[in-house]
């Protein structure tokens, strides 16, 4: 069998598995996205996006919908208290789905408009929820419904969960997408995606150091994907950026040199980590969703 693996410096031989396979674990779907594991219920939740459906992975194998109807969900992460956090691009809001199924409503506007788009968020320690509000999911009706953006810009966004208020912490994005904080999270990265429908945008992911008031300073590119175009992605616990790309799942140090590739055999658009012990990769990749056994984990629990 032919290692699954590409490999670009020999760092990246430590975070990988020789003697494991990549494995498809759901299929069938039109556009997957989004997946949080969910440690407590050992499971995977992941987006369908055109199905509008969130589905559940069990270790087991066993996969069925969680959520029939979600709005369009895209990304989902957990909160500190364990509770689902979405970004629905039918009803252009970040969502809590707190612990008795009621779906709270987060955020829905800025400055009196309507939101994008929401579509990733990462949740950082002191609990206040971050997230990309590109157009994607109203420049068509395949994704949400076609509608003219209110937002002046394509902004990151942080929301205090407990004030309601709403903070625009970036706004020199083209298309902002996926979104992780380092593990001291003195540092967020994010992805700027805009190369779908501009040719001319950098495929780079961006990073800005985090204030003392929580704000971004200091943005500069730290990597270029040079498959396709960054779009989900997660920090491990040694500071590696593992990205989704066109052909497969790029790995990157802290200084943003590439370290090697999973190569996947559809177009990546997400990732998280999670399995009965933390070490699985799980890759949600167009129409299905994949997993491999790495030598690494979270950043976060």
């Amino acid at each position: 069998m032919m290692e699954p693996y590409e490999i670009a410096d020999t760092r990246f031989r430590d975070l990988i598995l020789g003697n494991v396979a990549l494995r498809k674990i759901s299929s069938g779907h039109l556009w997957t996205e989004g997946p949080v594991w969910f440690p407590a219920h050992q499971c995977l939740l992941f987006s369908d996006i055109p199905n509008q459906k969130i589905y559940r992975w069990m270790c087991d194998g066993t996969v069925n919908v969680f959520r029939e109807n979600s709005n369009f969900a895209n990304g989902n992460t957990r909160d500190r208290n364990g509770r689902l956090i979405t970004c629905q691009h039918g009803t252009r809001s970040v969502t809590r789905t707190e612990h008795n199924g009621d779906v709270t409503t987060l955020a829905d506007r800025f400055d009196g408009k309507r939101l994008n788009a929401p579509n990733d968020v990462v949740v950082k320690s002191d609990g206040t929820v971050w997230f990309s509000d590109p157009t994607y999911g109203i420049l068509s009706d395949y994704e949400g419904f076609k509608s003219p953006p209110e937002q002046a810009h394509r902004s990151v966004f942080r929301l205090d969960p407990d004030t309601g208020e709403l903070t625009q912490v970036a706004t020199d994005f083209t298309q902002p997408n996926g979104l992780a904080f380092s593990v001291d999270e003195k540092l967020l990265y994010v992805a700027e995606s805009g190369a779908s429908h501009d040719d001319t945008v950098p495929a780079v992911i961006r990073v800005y150091d985090v204030d003392g008031d929580n704000m971004l300073q200091n943005g500069r590119d730290f990597a270029a994907v040079d498959q396709g175009l960054p779009d989900g992605f997660r920090v491990d616990c040694h500071d590696n950026v593992w990205t989704s790309a066109k052909d497969g799942v790029h790995c990157f140090d802290a200084t943003g040199k590439l370290l090697g590739k999973i190569l996947v055999p559809e177009t990546v658009s997400n990732l998280t980590f999670g399995g009965a012990r933390g070490n699985e990769l799980l890759i949600t990749a167009t129409t299905s969703v994949y997993a491999i056994h790495v030598n690494s984990a979270s950043a976060i629990g």
